[in-house]
């Protein structure tokens, strides 16, 4: 793997040499003028997103506006931006749970399938180059498939609008942030570059209540390019690549002891090692490309995408201390890599009919390696020597999944549209399955202001095939991670889901809206965090169920913008069929007979926010409820965390000469709170939200 450095040279130098010229173009007599690519690319833009349209599923925006508005702006993770959507809701490591699915979510740059990855804690997008984030969700489209809890559709800056940003952002927690992006026009050439780099002291959660737990650095390169040319008014070429480098330290709770509070195991003449003293780290990078030509006429549009993804994840323990805590310390080496095509249209056949259709295909191919050290044990259970043994383990895998669809719009009356159609999806990997998916949408707005949506929707959701464990089960018999018992590959999920939804417009500035689903899931997905290396594994209940309503409110007048959120979930699972050696065997034969509740239920979720602008000054607060995810009780996954609320706050002044400084508060009153606490099927160690922060920015345009 190349460097962080290189990485950032390759991608800044990718950018550049886009933008070369620009200031000669100005003299050329034969170069369109801005005005007129500026156009051009706002038509073909409209005629690329009316290939994939969301009829009928429910939608959210979130534009770039509106992000940098909120306390932390462009600063935070993607993740934070996406939690003030209604029916979101916050786990460890930065996951995030949509109408209580487990992650689900798939992410699309400019409307192409950035494939998954190998990332747990880090963020690979960052908002800094979006011009707007839409999350989909409900009964979607046949276009959408493969992960269909949401789709993040990043519409990324292109450049046509010129110029740049330079800025430095940081404060509590040891946390330095520093970006620069830009982007300009030459001829009929648009690029753009965003380059950050962060640096904290709060990498992951703490694993206790702490204002910054030791052991937590984390550093964090994110960089992006865009460019496209215009070959003429109707057809345009472009590229997307980035990269993602960033490293983590597991952070320490102190105060225990392998013998008091672990396994206990002797290590090398060592009776006793101490938590603070730990040291694990875990690194993850990604590199992507997004290669896309677009043609449409006055009836006609299509788009062809070839796509490519490599990710690499590198587990490092602390060999001795993790020993003598569980028993085992395993280094992991994973690296997977994607590349696929992406050929969609859309048709209209008369003005009442728009056809469309598409084909996916993808290949993955992972490596996994393995440096397990173990203790060999006797028929009592109790080590035979203080010697760890060394386990070598290594497999590999290819994975092809293609897809392709076709349905049709059709305009039956002016305020009454349906959009049916039917999908396939075919998974080759672990196992082999498919799947035809029927789906059927209306969008009717019976009066002035009122819109009413629904549908149905058939889905076929295979397992993340990278996180699907390939260790040798036989390997580790006798020894202190004895991991024998049943373990069949996870299965593809199978969906039958229903969605309704009405949008009020009450005044000219406040919009309500309901929504309401209902799934009927088999082989519901789930992952859970088992063995050493922080890395998910998925694993199967043979019958899910979940559903919820959803209540949303926005109001603009003027200055003063306010957005509300509320959402009421229920998510359950029965039998589990899958990874089933991970599990505690009384957990299994509860589960054969009982539904419970799996452990990212959250029943009420609500997220708000309020934006007002004086002057040149901006005040904005933004807040999250929950309340609680699941532990343990009387039954598994049978209790419930806290409830909490998290409240952020900001500020921010524009001065002269494009400059902006800003102050940002999170977690404004101090409100301790525990996202997990290390009990429930398939939870690992637990999780605080974070402290009070305080955080100074400054920016400047150019």
């Amino acid at each position: 793997m190349r460097s962080p450095s290189s990485k950032a040279a390759l991608l800044a130098g990718l950018s550049l040499l886009a933008l070369t010229g620009a200031a000669r173009a100005e003299d050329s007599k034969d170069a369109p003028t801005e005005s007129v690519v500026i156009v051009r690319a706002h038509r073909l833009d409209a005629a690329r997103a009316a290939i994939q349209p969301d009829i009928g599923a429910s939608s959210v925006s979130l534009p770039k506006e509106l992000i940098a508005s909120l306390p932390g702006g462009d600063n935070v993770g993607l993740n934070q931006v996406i939690l003030q959507a209604p029916g979101v809701t916050q786990d460890s490591y930065g996951q995030l749970h949509i109408r209580g699915d487990h992650n689900g979510v798939q992410y699309r740059l400019n409307g192409v399938i950035l494939p998954e990855g190998l990332s747990n804690f880090g963020q690979v997008l960052s908002p800094r180059f979006a011009s707007n984030v839409q999350m989909i969700t409900g009964a979607l489209p046949a276009q959408y498939g493969l992960r269909t809890a949401a789709v993040i559709n990043m519409s990324t800056l292109s450049g046509a609008k010129p110029g740049g940003e330079v800025s430095v952002y940081g404060g509590s927690h040891g946390q330095y942030q520093t970006g620069v992006t830009y982007g300009g026009t030459s001829g009929s050439n648009t690029a753009f570059g965003s380059l950050s780099y962060q640096q904290s002291q709060l990498g992951i959660e703490s694993p206790y209540n702490t204002d910054t737990p030791p052991h937590d650095r984390t550093a964090q390169l994110i960089g992006f390019g865009y460019f496209d040319h215009i070959i003429d008014d109707t057809s345009r070429v472009s590229l997307i690549a980035g990269v993602s480098d960033q490293s983590f330290q597991l952070p320490n709770t102190p105060g225990l002891n392998s013998v008091d509070d672990g396994a206990g195991y002797r290590v090398n003449g060592v009776d006793r090692v101490f938590s603070e003293n730990l040291n694990s780290r875990q690194k993850e990078t990604t590199d992507y490309a997004i290669v896309s030509y677009l043609k449409t006429s006055d009836h006609a549009t299509g788009q062809i995408s070839l796509f490519a993804r490599q990710s690499q994840l590198t587990y490092t323990p602390d060999w001795d201390g993790e020993l003598a805590f569980n028993g085992i310390a395993q280094g992991a080496d994973k690296q997977d890599a994607a590349a696929g095509i992406q050929a969609e249209g859309s048709w209209s056949i008369t003005p009442s009919h728009t056809l469309r259709g598409g084909v996916i295909v993808s290949i993955d191919r992972s490596t996994s390696k393995t440096v397990s050290h173990v203790f060999d044990l006797d028929m009592n259970g109790d080590q035979t020597s203080d010697v760890p043994v060394v386990i070598n383990d290594s497999g590999r895998q290819n994975s092809t999944t293609l897809s392709a669809y076709v349905q049709d719009e059709w305009a039956i009356l002016p305020e009454f549209t349906l959009n049916y159609g039917l999908r396939y999806d075919k998974l080759k990997s672990y196992r082999t399955e498919d799947q035809w998916s029927p789906r059927i949408n209306f969008v009717w707005t019976p009066l002035k202001g009122t819109t009413v949506h629904g549908g149905y929707a058939r889905y076929f959701t295979p397992p993340p095939y990278e996180l699907i464990a390939s260790q040798t089960q036989s390997l580790f018999a006798g020894t202190s991670f004895d991991i024998s018992g049943t373990n069949d590959l996870p299965y593809a999920q199978r969906d039958n889901y229903y969605d309704l939804g009405l949008e009020q417009v009450v005044t000219p500035n406040l919009t309500l809206g309901v929504d309401a689903y209902h799934r009927v899931a088999r082989y519901l997905l789930d992952e859970g965090q088992f063995g050493a290396p922080i890395i998910l594994t998925p694993f199967n209940y043979k019958y899910g169920r979940n559903s919820g309503v959803e209540f949303t409110a926005n109001y603009q007048n003027g200055p003063f913008t306010a957005y509300a959120n509320l959402a009421f979930s229920r998510a359950q699972g029965r039998d589990i069929v899958s990874s089933q050696f991970n599990f505690d065997p009384a957990d299994q034969a509860y589960v054969v007979n009982h539904f419970i509740f799996v452990d990212h239920d959250q029943r009420t979720s609500a997220s708000t926010g309020m934006t007002w602008r004086i002057g040149k000054t901006r005040l904005s607060m933004d807040a999250i409820y929950g309340s609680g995810l699941r532990t343990d009780g009387a039954v598994p996954n049978g209790g419930r965390l806290p409830a909490y609320v998290q409240v952020n706050a900001g500020v921010s002044h524009e001065f002269a000469h494009g400059i902006e400084a800003r102050l940002d508060i999170v977690n404004l009153f101090d409100r301790a709170y525990e996202i997990r606490d290390g009990g429930g099927i398939g939870v690992g160690a637990p999780q605080w939200g974070p402290r009070r922060g305080v955080f100074v920015g400054l920016s400047k345009d150019f």
